[in-house]
């Protein structure tokens, strides 16, 4: 999607409002396709003013699926029980091959929220995700991966909020442990002022497709609380085929299930970058899972144009990595002529597979921007404060999916 703003369009440069009473829920009727709620707009004041005691209803479980993450999942587990809202951190040790679940009970505070099961085997994140979920039983869901923190306050800013099903917040990259702890401090001390805005199937869709030329902040990436009540009522779990793109998958049709969708400017997690991650390594069988996946999502109900465009849009994205992976692959295991015949028999293949190499032979010949840039970088750009007296409203709903530099 060109540069600028996914937030924004969302929001069409206001601010987001949680309305006076929740709006009612639309019931399906034969194969007309419903009309989407519009935006809900918030009028003043932020997330802190709001905040009061958190009840057993609001309560928060923290799924941890977890493989190979002995060195870094303490501190993982340890942000979650810091926060007074979680009243379960469950997590699931994929099989890992290193001493992971013992990492994990050592960071236990002693109050008896952490639970921890050792799965026999692998069977990939969503799985693991799944798993924790039946067992796990807060109104509140939260993911946090095995190597990312959470923020203070995250969740007492984000309970705050009325009316939604999901609600998600910025997210702060960083490159090692070090930094992902001064983030932290920073983040924790003094968040920003929110700007909310609601998000719809075309514009999540549009903003999951990447940007040549830009690092991956793709909305995807995106941690949100999840009501539980939500998920079961539609019966909506993980995809335990897909290994790539299982997130972006549960939104896709939590949002095609008229989701009330929200997200918030304010940092709350922190997600630490690696090379040798399962999002930066993949295999054409995980490709193909991903691919397969809109051919579901867009049988669930009657598109609408715009949701269908974006739909359509996100798929050729994803074709294009799939056809780069699979002459790759078929290049490594059988040889170049069995690449050139796949591509010969796939014309719409030829494009994204040339820019594809083009742009791999750039990045091994010069010093990667990305590589030698560690300073921490957001999913969407921060607003400034409201100066005094409040500048208008237009101006600080312009929330832009650029990955700004902190």
């Amino acid at each position: 999607m060109a540069a600028g703003s996914i937030l924004g369009l969302a929001a069409r440069s206001r601010a987001f409002v949680a309305p006076a009473h929740p709006p009612p829920r639309r019931h399906r009727s034969g194969r007309i396709a419903r009309r989407h709620r519009a935006p809900l707009r918030h009028r003043g004041g932020t997330v802190a003013d709001q905040s009061g005691p958190v009840t057993a209803r609001e309560s928060v479980a923290v799924i941890v699926p977890a493989y190979n993450a002995a060195a870094t999942i303490g501190a993982a587990v340890a942000s979650a029980l810091a926060e007074p809202e979680v009243s379960e951190v469950v997590v699931v040790d994929d099989a890992s091959q290193d001493p992971t679940s013992e990492a994990a009970a050592a960071a236990d505070d002693g109050t008896g929220r952490l639970a921890i099961h050792r799965l026999a085997e692998n069977g990939g994140p969503a799985r693991a995700r799944n798993v924790a979920l039946e067992r796990s039983g807060a109104p509140i869901v939260a993911i946090l991966d095995s190597d990312d923190r959470i923020i203070r306050g995250r969740f007492r800013r984000l309970l705050a909020m009325p009316h939604w099903d999901l609600i998600g917040d910025n997210m702060v990259f960083v490159s090692s442990e070090v930094a992902a702890e001064e983030a932290a401090a920073r983040y924790g001390a003094s968040p920003p002022r929110p700007v909310l805005t609601g998000l719809d199937l075309a514009t999540f869709a549009r903003g999951n497709v990447p940007r040549q030329g830009h690092r991956r902040r793709e909305m995807g990436f995106i941690h949100p609380l999840m009501r539980r009540d939500f998920l079961d009522r539609h019966a909506i779990r993980y995809n335990e085929a897909m290994r790539l793109g299982e997130d972006f998958e549960l939104y896709a049709r939590a949002l095609l299930c008229d989701a009330r969708f929200v997200l918030c400017a304010a940092p709350g997690y922190i997600a630490v970058e690696r090379p040798d991650s399962l999002s930066a390594r993949h295999r054409v069988t995980d490709l193909e899972a991903f691919l397969a996946c809109h051919d579901r999502l867009e049988r669930m109900r009657p598109l609408t144009r715009a949701e269908a465009d974006a739909l359509a849009l996100h798929r050729r994205s994803v074709a294009g990595r799939y056809a780069l992976r699979r002459v790759l692959a078929d290049k490594s295991d059988k040889g170049v002529a069995a690449a050139a015949a796949w591509l010969a028999m796939r014309p719409r293949s030829w494009s994204p597979v040339v820019a594809g190499i083009a742009r791999d032979k750039l990045a091994a010949l010069r010093s990667a921007p990305d590589a030698a840039d560690t300073r921490p970088t957001t999913l969407f750009d921060i607003p400034a404060p409201d100066p005094v007296p409040a500048a208008p409203r237009t101006a600080r709903g312009d929330v832009r999916l650029a990955g700004g530099t902190q």
